[in-house]
């Protein structure tokens, strides 16, 4: 049976144009210059103004399109055969998602290049192979993988041909083509089906004649385990040799790529790195000074012509046609309005934050020394500007400042604090640049162990267990003492 009941319930819905904003707010210069670019090619009533032009004033267009004592133009009817394609993508937008669930945009940021499938069946068929061979070549190259490893079993592989390509084969024929044909293509290592075996094809077509070549090409084939894990003197036992050969052996090893595919776009695209500041940071008689990129700070207008237009049409009362083209032009005026306000609201979401992060790190941005940064959190930061946690993260993310010192990433400036010896409380980015001292200057012939590091930052004054001297160390990508043994 049926029932009917009434239920209350509170929710929160943003706005298409807040969502617009915070996505305006998270963009770094050059995705917002792209943004803007766009957004002045969707809506002719936007226009950048010139320098000598002073902003408008745009409650004085309620004039253009209501006039005093009258009823505003009618809305009761189909606009949509004037509006096509042209309404900004904020005007349709529905979903509220978060803007960690977003993809980074590098569209606008890719170019052509050669992957390494076509260089190397460029190469294959320039071989003297018959045709199923080919195919089987061609096939072993396309499941190769971004560095050039062919990580699949060749059991799969030969069970792959069978369904997929029709051709029946043997394991022991499939391994014969990858070991010499597509094996010996450029660049040295392809086809590799681990890194012994990828840095052993490499050391083969150097000269074997040469003692520290040939040595190398022996270690790598024997020995292995004992050289991943630097257990130098078991090597140094085992052939009989100086520890000076040992390390000409090892110069040459050095000169190996582990990734022989890196130097390929696998994709064919490759990505711009360039970075263009979001701050310029300046420091003047012990001032630190914020501004925002100019790129960051456009002065735009609504077009004047479009205003002339709507009044033109406002006017004319009786044709449907004008009723409809007016609306559409006042939709546009609307939204070139509300974009106008959202960047500036960009804009001092922008200049509130990096001042409230200055004040928060003065000394660092006059020293350049990140042994002066403060702990600081996005809390800490939103309490200064009032803003939300969530804002002042939109803010940070992938955003940079050019500072007397170079370019700073401002993610770069948050870490969380531990108290020292002194009661004190210190960044843990300082802990982490001690940490990296120390062992920058340790001896490499007698790493120090995480222990050891324990000993040595408590006697600085940081009281830090083994484990997260072990975090901190992997998060600065050191290995552990026995990886960083040299002769």
């Amino acid at each position: 049976m049926l029932k009917q009941h009434l239920q209350l319930k509170l929710g929160q819905k943003l706005a298409p144009q807040q969502i617009q904003l915070m996505k305006l707010i998270q963009l770094h210069t050059l995705e917002f210059e792209e943004e803007l670019e766009r957004e002045l090619e969707e809506n002719p009533a936007l226009e950048i103004a010139k320098e000598d032009s002073k902003e408008d004033d745009y409650s004085s267009l309620e004039d253009a399109y209501q006039d005093e004592g009258t009823e505003s133009i009618e809305t009761d009817f189909d606009v949509n055969e004037y509006i096509y394609d042209d309404e900004p993508s904020y005007k349709t937008a529905s979903s509220n998602y978060s803007p960690d669930d977003e993809e980074f945009d590098n569209e606008s940021l890719l170019t052509e290049g050669q992957s390494l499938y076509d260089y190397l069946t460029e190469q294959i068929h320039l071989v003297n192979i018959n045709e199923e061979d080919l195919k089987i070549a061609e096939y072993l190259i396309g499941n190769l993988d971004t560095d050039g490893y062919l990580r699949r079993e060749i059991k799969s592989i030969v069970d792959d041909l069978a369904f997929s390509q029709g051709i029946y084969t043997t394991k022991e024929r499939v391994e014969d083509i990858l070991e010499n044909y597509v094996q010996k293509l450029d660049p040295s290592g392809v086809g590799a089906r681990g890194l012994q075996e990828c840095l052993l094809l490499q050391i083969e077509k150097k000269v074997s004649s040469d003692k520290a070549v040939s040595l190398a090409a022996n270690i790598l084939r024997h020995q292995f385990e004992a050289l991943t894990n630097k257990h130098y003197n078991k090597i140094i036992q085992k052939y009989d040799i100086e520890e000076e050969d040992l390390k000409d052996a090892l110069d040459e090893i050095s000169k190996l790529s582990p990734k022989v595919g890196g130097n390929f776009d696998t994709q064919t695209i490759t990505i711009n790195q360039e970075i263009i500041p979001d701050f310029v940071i300046q420091v003047k008689d012990g001032q630190v000074i914020p501004m925002l990129n100019s790129k960051n700070a456009p002065t735009l207008r609504v077009s004047e012509e479009y205003k002339d237009i709507l009044t033109t049409y406002s006017h004319d009362k009786n044709s449907s046609e004008h009723k409809q083209a007016a609306l559409f032009i006042k939709q546009k005026l609307d939204a070139a309005k509300w974009y106008i306000d959202a960047i500036n609201q960009r804009q001092n979401t922008l200049l509130q934050t990096i001042t409230a992060i200055v004040k928060f790190q003065k000394d660092y941005f006059i020293t350049g020394d990140e042994k002066s940064l403060k702990p600081m959190i996005l809390k800490d930061v939103a309490d200064i500007t009032g803003f939300d946690i969530s804002t002042i993260s939109r803010v940070v993310k992938s955003k940079y400042a050019d500072t007397p010192n170079g370019i700073v990433y401002l993610k770069d400036l948050f870490s969380d604090s531990l108290t020292n010896d002194d009661g004190e409380e210190v960044s843990t980015k300082e802990i982490k640049t001690h940490l990296q001292e120390v062992i920058s200057k340790e001896n490499k012939r007698k790493p120090l162990t995480d222990d050891a590091l324990v000993v040595i930052l408590k006697e600085q004054g940081y009281n830090i267990a083994r484990r997260t001297i072990a975090k901190y160390r992997e998060q600065l990508n050191i290995p552990v003492a026995r990886l960083r043994k040299e002769l």
